[in-house]
């Protein structure tokens, strides 16, 4: 299943095109691993003041499952479980996604079913989706990584390896951190000249933990070739990324905060919640995810040689005062088009629009991570 990438792609093409350096980005496939490890015994029942009659209920978690990931799924259940058990917890309830529903009504059944922490083994699109159910709740997200980016646990720090990022959803500290908002308009249905959508038009409301784009970056993400990713892997997204990489630049007015509205020409707009991508590449060099603000950059390279300034200031961690790469730190940000670009959020590209605008809400997203 598509949509577990983001914006790093653009970083990496540059790197690509331009000859910057040599990047090797791993496909990390959890399930593959073999381990060896002893059969866990099942969990002692606890009791409460030493009342024999009246035991404490065993913990356990809620985990929401892409099916699409795995070639053998029953094993990757049985390491899952085998963990919770050896962690003292109980077996876990396990929930697969959809296409209909990729992770929000599962993720909801788990907290209805009363687990004590809703655990997501996916990408980044599957994170987002059981993460939208959870926002402004008590209930923790425990993020198993599963996908080939896993942006958001690396941006954590989270382990990769399953047992090990298992227990660390079971044993960890509670961290909150922030989300982003994303409204879309929708395409409006007259002239678009101006940007602004139709009266008709009925915005729609989702969620970002890693990056939201328009753009070059969404371009890339629908342009892949499914067949061919499913042969060779990540490498399929840098053909899509070659083939647009001279994408056609469109208008924006973009409002950040209570600042004058601006205008400029842009291939993308990149609007993150964290900055870490793959390889060891930083596209938003001081965002975090837990420091209230969101962050805005907008890439303007005039052809395949405007790409050069680009790579440099992504090497060196440089963004504001230029027009080919600035980069904007805010809590709201709007950004109008004269045209319909396609959007992508954490990967997932939802279609066209001429309007959207990103705030932060800070703090209402807990998470596992580790203790130390």
């Amino acid at each position: 299943m598509l949509k577990d990438y983001l914006p790093w792609i653009i970083a990496g093409l540059v790197v690509l095109a331009l000859v910057v350096g040599g990047v090797v980005l791993t496909r990390v496939a959890p399930e593959s691993a073999a381990t060896l490890r002893r059969r866990p015994r099942p969990p002692r029942a606890h009791f409460r003041n030493g009342d024999d009659e009246t035991p404490v209920p065993v913990k356990r978690a809620g985990v929401v499952i892409n099916p699409t990931k795995f070639a053998d799924l029953p094993a990757v259940r049985a390491r899952i479980s085998g963990t919770c058990v050896a962690n003292g917890w109980g077996e876990p309830l396990f929930y697969e996604t959809t296409v209909e529903d990729p992770g929000q009504g599962q993720a909801a059944q788990a907290v209805r079913d009363g687990v004590d922490v809703v655990c997501t083994l996916g990408g980044d699109g599957t994170v987002r989706n059981v993460a939208s159910a959870l926002v402004g709740t008590e209930t923790p997200l425990g993020i198993l990584p599963a996908g080939t980016g896993n942006l958001l646990a690396r941006n954590l720090d989270l382990p990769v390896a399953l047992e090990s990022a298992v227990a660390v959803a079971l044993t960890g500290r509670n961290r909150r951190i922030d989300v982003g908002e994303l409204v879309v308009g929708a395409v409006p249905t007259g002239d678009a000249a101006d940007g602004a959508g139709d009266a008709g038009d009925v915005p729609e409301t989702h969620h970002f933990l890693v990056m939201s784009g328009i753009g070059m970056d969404a371009q890339i993400m629908a342009g892949t070739n499914e067949n061919l990713k499913a042969k060779v892997g990540w490498p399929a997204y840098m053909v899509s990324g070659l083939k647009h990489l001279v994408s056609p630049e469109f208008r924006i007015g973009v409002k950040v905060d209570d600042d004058l509205e601006f205008r400029r020409r842009a291939r993308m707009v990149v609007i993150g919640n964290c900055g870490r991508l793959l390889g060891g590449l930083v596209l938003m060099p001081n965002a975090r995810v837990d420091d209230g603000q969101l962050d805005a950059v907008i890439a303007s390279p005039r052809g395949v040689v405007g790409w050069v300034p680009v790579a440099t200031r992504v090497a060196t961690r440089q963004r504001k005062g230029h027009p080919t790469l600035d980069h904007k730190v805010c809590k709201e940000v709007r950004v109008r088009t004269d045209r319909p670009v396609p959007v992508q959020i954490d990967g997932n590209v939802i279609g066209e629009a001429t309007e959207v605008s990103a705030r932060v809400r800070p703090g209402t997203l807990t998470v596992r991570v580790s203790l130390t």
